[in-house]
C-alpha cells in the first residue's frame, strides 16, 4: 500500500495495520489449528510427512482424485467427511467401515445406521493409483483421512495437516454401528457422553457439528419432527413453523417406512456445498435439519458456543481443523498392528 498524499498518510498507514492485523490473525489461528491444538499423545502415534520417503506422491494423488470426484460431484465432499467420521466412531479410524460383508460377517457398511454413506469408489480409486506406485505402503485409513481433509480444503478452503501412518484393521460387525454412532434424535446429554466415549469435548462435538453445513439427510432421519414429535405436539416446535412447512413439500408423510420413497434434503439449502458457518446461524434461525442439530441452539450447555460459531467464522474454522485432526487419532493401529489392505474392501 502506498500513500501518496501527506495528508492521508495516517488514515492510510491505520487501514495497513488493520489489514496486517487482520492477515496475521488469521495465521495465528492456523497455526493453533495445526500445532498448538493437537493433543499430545497424538504425535506419539501419528506422524505429518509419513509416506515423505516410502510414497511422497501419495497425498497429492488422494488429492487429485478427489478434485476429479467433486467437479463430477459436489456433494462427495460432504460423503467423504461423513465416511471419515462415521469410521473414526467404530472401533476407531481404522477403514473397518471400508470392508465388504463376507458370507459368514456381515460388515458396518451394510448398517441401516450407515444408509446413504457413500464415497467408497473415490477411496478405491485413490487406492487404486497409489498401489500402482506404491505397492503395500498406504493404508486405506490414512487415505480415508487425506480424502476428509481434501473434501475440507475444496468444499470450505481450509487447509490442514493430517498426521498419518495408521494401519487398517482387519475386523468389520455391523452390530457394532449403531451402539457407537450418535443417533438422529439425540438431546445434548446424549451428545455429549458419546462424544466422550470418544475423547472428544464439547466444543469439539459443537465444532464437528459444523461438517452439516454441506451435504444432505433422508426425510426418514427428521420426518418425526414434521408429523409426529410427541404426544402433544404433532410437529416439533423448536422448528421455524415455516422450514417445516417447507420441509413437507419434500417429504410428504410416509404410509410405509420399508415402501415409501426417501427423499434427500440438504442440511442449509442456501449453501448446500460450500462448508462454512451458515449451519450455526441455521441453529439460531429454528432451521436444524436433524433434531440432534436444533439442540445445540435450544440447550443452555451449547448455546454460547454456537452463538461464538455464528459471530467467528475464523475461529470456528481453525477449532473445526484442529478437531478433524483429534478425531483422525481415534483408536488408531500403528507400528504391526493391523495391516496395510492391498484391496480396501477385503482384508489380505
Amino acid at each position: 500500500m502506498v500513500c501518496l498524499l501527506h495528508a492521508h498518510f495516517f488514515l492510510c498507514l491505520v487501514k495497513f495495520q488493520k489489514v496486517q492485523m487482520a492477515k496475521l490473525f488469521t495465521y495465528f489461528l492456523f497455526f493453533l489449528a495445526n500445532f498448538l491444538m493437537i493433543p499430545p499423545a497424538l504425535s506419539l502415534l501419528l506422524e505429518r510427512g509419513f509416506y515423505q520417503k516410502t510414497c511422497p506422491s501419495a497425498e497429492a494423488i488422494v488429492r487429485s482424485t478427489v478434485k476429479t470426484a467433486l467437479i463430477n460431484d459436489p456433494g462427495a465432499a460432504a460423503a467423504l467427511i461423513r465416511l471419515h467420521f462415521h469410521d473414526c466412531f467404530v472401533r476407531g479410524c481404522d477403514a473397518s467401515i471400508l470392508l465388504d460383508s463376507t458370507p459368514s460377517s456381515q460388515a458396518e457398511k451394510d448398517s441401516m445406521g450407515n444408509k446413504g454413506v457413500q464415497g467408497f469408489q473415490i477411496i478405491d480409486e485413490a487406492k487404486a493409483k497409489i498401489e500402482a506406485q506404491c505397492p503395500n505402503t498406504v493404508s486405506c485409513s490414512d487415505i480415508l483421512a487425506f480424502a476428509a481433509r481434501d473434501s475440507v480444503t475444496l468444499a470450505g478452503g481450509l487447509y490442514y495437516d493430517v498426521p498419518s501412518g495408521r494401519r487398517d484393521r482387519r475386523v468389520s460387525l455391523i452390530a457394532e454401528v449403531t451402539k457407537n454412532l450418535p443417533d438422529a434424535f439425540f438431546n445434548v446429554t446424549e451428545l455429549k457422553e458419546n462424544f466422550a466415549r470418544k475423547g472428544l469435548s464439547v466444543e469439539e462435538m459443537v465444532t464437528l457439528s459444523g461438517a452439516h453445513s454441506i451435504g444432505d439427510s433422508h426425510c426418514s432421519s427428521f420426518s418425526k419432527r414434521l408429523y409426529s414429535f410427541n404426544k402433544t405436539f404433532a410437529q416439533d416446535p423448536s422448528m421455524d413453523p415455516s422450514y417445516a412447512s417447507f420441509l413437507k413439500t419434500k417429504c410428504p408423510r410416509q404410509l410405509s417406512i420399508r415402501t415409501s420413497p426417501d427423499p434427500l434434503v440438504p442440511f442449509d439449502p442456501v449453501t448446500p456445498n460450500q462448508l462454512d458457518n451458515n449451519y450455526y446461524k441455521n441453529l439460531k434461525s429454528s432451521r436444524g435439519l436433524l433434531a440432534s442439530d436444533q439442540v445445540l441452539w435450544n440447550s443452555i450447555l451449547t448455546r454460547k458456543l454456537v452463538k461464538e460459531n455464528v459471530n467467528h467464522p475464523r475461529t470456528w474454522a481453525a477449532k473445526f481443523a484442529a478437531a478433524m485432526v483429534h478425531m483422525g487419532s481415534i483408536d488408531v493401529l500403528t507400528g504391526k498392528q493391523g495391516e496395510i489392505r492391498k484391496d480396501c474392501r477385503v482384508v489380505n
